[in-house]
C-alpha cells in the first residue's frame, strides 16, 4: 500500500487554500491547513477535507512570525513525521494609491504575502532535504507579474514571491524539490466579490468569465503530484487576461 503524502496549507480554512486543500485530498493526501482563526471556525473546512477521505488537521499561528512558524512545524513532524508538499497560500490585501499609501498597508501585505512564504518554507525544506523529495507551491498572482494600478504592496508582495520561487527551484532541485509558482487572475472569492462591477473585468478576460478556486486547485495538484519535471515556473491561470 502506497503511503500517503502530507500537504501543507497555509491560509487553508477558505477561498483558494480550500479548495486546493480539498483537490489534494480527493487525490490521496492527507492535509494539515493553517490559518490565523481558531479552531471552531476551522472544523467546516476540516469536515469538508475529511469528507473527501483524507485525514485533516488543523493549527493556528500566524505564519509571518518566524518563531511561530518553526514551533508550529516542527510540532507537525513530531506528530505527523513528514510533510511531503507546502502550498505557501496565505495573503491579505490593501490597496490603495501609491501616493496614498502609508507603511503600515506597505508592510502588512509585505509580511503577510511574502515573508511568510520565506518563514514557512525555511522552516519546511530542511525536513525535505531529509527525505529528498518534496514538492513547495507559492500562491502568487498575475498582477506579480504584470503589475495592476492601485496595488504596489500587492503586487510588489507576489512578483517577490515569483522570485523566492525561482532561486529556491535553483537552490534545491538537486535534491529532488521542485518549487513552482501559481499565479490566479480574477477568481471568485470574497476578495473579488467586493470589487464591485465585474462586467468591466470581464471585458478584458478572453473566457469571459471569472476562473473559480477550482480551476487554481487542479493547477496545484499538477504541480504537486502529476509531474515529476517542472520547477521554477510561475504559471498564470487566468482565462487569457494577459495574453
Amino acid at each position: 500500500m502506497t503511503e500517503r503524502k502530507i500537504a501543507l496549507v497555509t491560509g487553508g480554512s477558505r477561498g483558494i487554500g480550500l479548495a486546493c486543500a480539498i483537490e489534494l485530498a480527493k487525490a490521496g493526501c492527507d492535509i494539515i491547513i493553517n490559518d490565523i482563526c481558531d479552531a471552531e471556525k476551522a472544523k467546516p473546512a476540516l469536515d469538508e477535507i475529511k469528507a473527501c477521505g483524507a485525514n485533516a488537521y488543523f493549527y493556528s499561528f500566524d505564519v509571518s512570525n518566524d518563531e511561530a512558524v518553526k514551533e508550529n512545524v516542527d510540532k507537525m513532524i513530531a506528530e505527523h513525521g513528514k510533510i511531503d508538499i507546502l502550498l505557501n497560500n496565505a495573503g491579505n490585501t490593501k490597496d490603495g494609491l501609491n501616493l496614498r499609501m502609508d507603511m503600515e498597508q506597505w508592510e502588512r501585505v509585505i509580511k503577510i504575502n511574502l515573508t511568510s512564504a520565506y518563514c514557512v518554507t525555511h522552516a519546511v525544506i530542511k525536513y525535505m532535504m531529509k527525505a529528498r523529495q518534496g514538492s513547495i507551491i507559492n500562491m502568487s498572482s498575475v498582477v506579480g507579474l504584470h503589475g495592476n494600478p492601485g496595488q504596489a504592496n500587492y503586487s510588489a508582495s507576489k512578483a517577490g514571491l515569483v522570485g523566492l520561487t525561482k532561486t529556491l527551484a535553483k537552490e534545491f532541485g538537486s535534491r529532488n524539490i521542485r518549487v513552482n509558482a501559481v499565479c490566479p487572475g480574477f477568481i471568485q472569492t470574497a476578495m473579488t466579490a467586493e470589487l464591485g462591477n465585474i462586467d468591466e473585468y470581464l471585458k478584458a478576460i478572453p473566457m469571459k468569465r471569472l476562473g473559480t478556486p477550482e480551476d487554481i486547485a487542479k493547477v496545484v495538484k499538477f504541480l504537486a503530484l502529476d509531474t515529476d519535471y517542472v520547477t521554477g515556473q510561475a504559471i498564470e491561470v487566468a482565462g487569457g487576461l494577459i495574453i
